[in-house]
């Protein structure tokens, strides 16, 4: 990627795939597309908690690192992890990936299902091929509300509880998306990484705002486009966009790699 200009939307880990791509010797452009906001109430934490006494869940789905690590800090800070442990030791423990696996490790949590790779829902349901009829299944909010994961445990007969501990939005500064939009227009950018959906999303609502959509989506048609995953496809899609490049599996690492291999070729 040598020379190439490579816009990145990642907020999180940012600076670690700017690192990256200057490494290829690529030029890293940085327009976060989304803001993470802390979105845990202990005070409904711990309702749950002594509702779970007398009608404790049957399944714990976990979906993402930061969500886990954020419902035991709420947990530690009302001094009722034990009684979350106690919980999820009775329970079904299932998690989607990697980052929560880690986190539930270190507080020796048992798991029970673990999603396989490209790690999506569709992998989270099929592994859960038990009846969820009456049971209660406690899931972890990534963001926003998993709406295709709710529906599904829902037709199947399951009672959800959603934990939000955090959600996206805009970030508070969003002039490096609109220099980005307008960097698009002018065919200043070799390839747009998008590591998540709701940057997709977030990057059109930008547009919209400013009556920029059309101009967005045409740009993008001309430009090379390079998606994490599966589910960031799924959302590219929607807004009529072809990814030319998908990670496998849906790791940083090899993001990076194959987003190089493509600038090669140019």
């Amino acid at each position: 990627m040598k020379d190439k200009i490579v816009a990145i939307l990642e907020n999180r880990a940012g600076e670690q795939m700017a690192d990256l791509v200057r490494k290829y010797g690529g030029t890293p452009l940085l327009a976060p597309a989304l803001a993470e906001i802390p979105d845990l109430d202990p005070h409904h934490i711990a309702e749950l908690l002594d509702a779970w006494d007398s009608t404790p869940p049957d399944m714990f789905i976990f979906q993402t690192g930061v969500g886990a690590k954020a419902l035991f800090s709420a947990t530690d800070a009302l001094q009722r992890t034990d009684r979350l442990l106690h919980h999820l030791d009775a329970a079904l423990v299932v998690v989607r990936g990697p980052k929560p696996t880690a986190i539930l490790r270190s507080r020796k949590v048992r798991i029970d299902l673990s999603a396989e790779e490209p790690y999506t829902t569709a992998e989270v349901l099929a592994k859960i091929d038990t009846s969820l009829s009456g049971k209660h299944v406690v899931v972890q909010r990534y963001g926003e509300t998993n709406d295709e994961l709710q529906k599904a445990l829902e037709d199947r007969g399951a009672e959800v509880i959603e934990i939000a501990t955090y959600r996206w939005s805009l970030p508070q500064d969003i002039a490096p998306l609109i220099k980005l939009i307008d960097a698009l227009d002018r065919n200043e950018i070799d390839i747009v990484a998008f590591t998540s959906a709701s940057q997709v999303h977030n990057l059109f609502t930008v547009a919209q705002q400013r009556e920029k959509q059309e101009l967005l989506k045409a740009s993008l048609g001309r430009t090379l486009v390079a998606s994490i995953g599966p589910v960031c496809t799924s959302a590219l899609n929607k807004h009529g966009i072809t990814s030319n490049i998908e990670a496998r599996p849906p790791k940083l690492g090899p993001f990076i790699t194959a987003i190089n291999e493509a600038l090669s070729k140019t």
